[in-house]
């Protein structure tokens, strides 16, 4: 096939490639929980109609779960349904159950009063699940899925949706070995067209073909626009016996207060590690938002600080968080394909919990594409099964349990706090039948109403971005376009430095970007923006909250990213 491609924003013309064509009857992008519980049920409900589908799943990591990011404690029902009662005894990867949960309100002042037993919010009542790593959890479910006879392709970067007219009927994956200047390389390798029945796109959060497919096919219609958190994630080491196994602490106030949507996370895990981490919501609109010095700040809380004294940092991460909720999701299939996970936005913000949920919507996936495979009809009308199962089970039940509760923070923590309390007693409605929300870009303001947040950078409990991105295990090939891309560079140098104060370089937790400029004169001869893409952990929080949305993430070369060994 001979087109010419787009990487990176840089147009690689050239002329008769031959690219191989694989064909399979289902194609998962993404191998996430929510594709690979998708593939492992399809299996299974496939066998029992007699049908051997081929199916494929691909992963743009360098390994399985390099890529998978998540706080995490998980919610055990979906991996109950999924391998069944004895999942444990299966040897299904936990840290272990939950034995003590808490929340504590920070303030500003270094005190801290805690909420527990009978007085921690049923949202954040944990007795009964499992904290885990999603990495181990991904890791096991991908044996399992290759033992079921599903192939998987880790290292293979879906750069393109191929089309037929509005049909998908596959991806295109990402050249590689294609220079910074756009020209190719000796080791120049043509992406693969995979073409498919029914393509599953699991991406994970902001995933870019999602993104796209989407927007040209207007599944977002008459929907919430989607909104997104940050969150920041280490791992540490303690001294021995600071006795923290299987306790979960999540706290509010201090650093943000009532100034936005956010909190923090602390976990206990086996052999003396903790994971602790902290969301903010990208809806806050300060132009100096900096999620990963808010972070910072919050671990120099004496109620944190004391917990990570003496230790060491193991691991780093970053992510964004689909937190608009039912209301948010989009459309969730049409001809050939099927959304699932943060993909589709299944995500219980008010529990901070995802996990579940987006095996359970691969489970439903796999079963509507099953009866699409047994009917060979793979149209939008047959796949329209997912919705029907998804509205009739008790994933839906939970998230529309909750489904005005991220938005009624969009007016603020206070009206957020009023509102949600009514929430729990008026099954999900509160003062509002359906509240509206506005994209999270949309709310950035002028950056002469910003308040910068200065951390106390140390080499111990607080390091700088450039330390933390190193603790990610980031590599991406030096010598390959950048994977972001900005449409407009005009804007970072003229509007966005007047109005916005060039927020990417503050906003992003991965030091891509830097504005070293004196003016605007500077700034325009040296070609605007710095982009040090080959820091990217890929959390798309440039892509989310860039004022004018002049920043596209896409795909680098299959293989790059972070290594979020043991997240």
């Amino acid at each position: 096939m001979s087109r010419p491609t787009s990487k990176g924003g840089v147009s690689l013309n050239v002329k008769d490639i031959e690219r191989e064509t694989l064909e399979v009857d289902v194609l998962l992008v993404g191998a996430g929980p929510a594709s690979l519980a998708c593939a492992l049920e399809l299996t299974k409900l496939a066998a029992a109609r007699g049908l051997t589908p081929s199916v494929l799943v691909l992963e743009k990591a360098e390994d399985i779960g390099y890529h998978t990011l998540s706080g995490g404690v998980m919610d055990p029902r979906a991996m109950r349904e999924l391998i069944g009662e004895d999942w444990l005894a299966q040897g299904c990867p936990t840290e272990g159950e939950v034995t003590f949960d808490c929340v504590d309100w920070l303030t500003s002042g270094g005190g801290s009063f805690r909420l527990s037993g009978p007085l921690v919010p049923p949202q954040f009542r944990n007795h009964g699940n499992h904290v885990v790593s999603l990495y181990r959890i991904v890791r096991w479910l991908k044996e399992r899925v290759e033992a079921a006879g599903v192939d998987v392709y880790p290292g293979f970067a879906a750069a393109s949706v191929a089309y037929d007219g509005t049909r998908v009927v596959g991806v295109q994956t990402r050249d590689t070995g294609i220079a910074k200047d756009g020209t190719p390389k000796a080791q120049f390798q043509p992406g693969m067209e995979v073409r498919a029945k029914v393509t599953v796109f699991g991406e994970g959060t902001r995933g870019h073909l999602t993104k796209g497919l989407v927007s040209k096919l207007g599944l977002d219609a008459g929907r919430n626009p989607q909104v997104f958190e940050t969150g920041i994630k280490e791992i540490w080491s303690l001294p021995k016996g600071r006795d923290m196994f299987g306790k979960v602490i999540h706290t509010a106030g201090a650093p943000i207060g009532t100034r936005g949507y956010g909190g923090g996370w602390i976990y206990g895990l086996r052999d003396d590690r903790l994971s602790i981490g902290y969301v903010v919501g990208l809806d806050h609109g300060d132009a100096r938002l900096d999620p990963h010095a808010l972070f910072a700040t919050w671990k120099q809380h004496p109620a944190v600080a004391k917990l990570l004294a003496g230790g060491t940092l193991e691991r780093y991460g970053a992510k964004t968080i689909p937190g608009g909720g039912y209301h948010a999701m989009p459309q969730l299939q049409g001809d050939g394909f099927v959304i699932v996970g943060d993909s589709a936005g299944f995500v219980n913000m008010a529990r901070l919990k995802g996990i579940h949920l987006a095996m359970k919507s691969g489970m439903l996936a796999a079963q509507a594409i099953v009866e699409a495979l047994a009917a060979d009809d793979t149209s939008a009308a047959k796949l329209a099964r997912y919705t029907e199962l998804f509205e009739g089970s008790w994933a839906k039940e939970e998230l529309h349990r909750v489904r005005n509760f991220r938005a009624a923070f969009a007016s603020g923590f206070l009206t957020g706090a009023v509102d949600t309390g009514v929430q729990m007693v008026t099954g999900g409605r509160g003062l509002v039948a359906r509240r509206s929300m506005s994209p999270d870009h949309q709310h950035m303001q002028p950056v002469s109403r910003s308040r910068l947040v200065k951390p106390r950078f140390d080499d111990a409990l607080c390091p700088d971005k450039l330390t933390d991105v190193y603790h990610s295990g980031a590599v991406h090939e030096a010598d390959q376009p950048s994977h972001l891309v900005v449409t407009d560079p005009d804007i970072c140098v003229t509007r966005c430095t007047q109005e916005y104060g060039n927020p990417c370089q503050h906003f992003c937790p991965a030091a891509v970007y830097e504005w070293p400029h004196a003016d605007a004169a500077a700034a325009r001869a040296a070609g605007g923006v710095v982009i040090n893409a080959s820091n990217c952990v890929h959390c798309k929080t440039c892509d989310v909250a860039d004022p004018y949305q002049v920043i596209e993430w896409t795909v680098p070369e299959g293989g790059g990213g972070p290594k979020y060994i043991d997240m």
